[in-house]
């Protein structure tokens, strides 16, 4: 097993629609542990930086004045093989994809306002955790599971 960290960023979509709540719990409902979370206004050149691989691409532009254009609530979770497991639990980028059950299955209808960013691999997940997260804002802690397991 491979414990890891990876970034997740609710969009700003998904704070107007009053879905922070139940995505964090979904997280929190499969086992992750939010070790950070803030929510935070992304001004432009944070958004370039997060969306450099984009940049020329048609739907840069666009996707720069979205992830601006409200706050979004930015978070580090860690566990048993987090970037799969988050990735899994936040559905296909593309709606008509996005499996029913999965964040974006179960609340969007458009690729561009898809609720939430996940981290694809472990260099993604480091370059994004340090883009919107000091050291300082990353906390150690123990869930209970975690208690029962190391004592195994």
């Amino acid at each position: 097993m491979c414990t890891e960290k990876t970034f997740i960023m609710i969009k700003p979509d998904g704070i107007q629609r009053g879905l922070l709540g139940e995505i964090i719990s979904r997280f929190e409902k499969k086992g992750l542990k939010f070790i950070a979370l803030k929510m935070i206004h992304i001004d432009k050149k944070l958004a370039e930086m997060h969306y450099a691989e984009h940049r020329g691409k048609t739907f840069y532009k666009g996707l720069i004045e979205f992830i601006t254009s409200g706050p979004v609530v930015a978070g580090v979770l860690k566990g048993e093989n987090a970037i799969k497991i988050v990735r899994k639990l936040v559905g296909a980028t593309s709606p008509d994809n996005a499996e029913p059950g999965t964040i974006r299955g179960d609340f969007t209808i458009n690729t561009g306002c898809n609720i939430i960013h996940a981290s694809d691999s472990s260099d993604t997940a480091n370059r994004e955790i340090d883009l919107f997260f000091q050291k300082n804002e990353i906390f150690t802690y123990n869930l209970a599971l975690e208690q029962w397991l190391g004592s195994k």
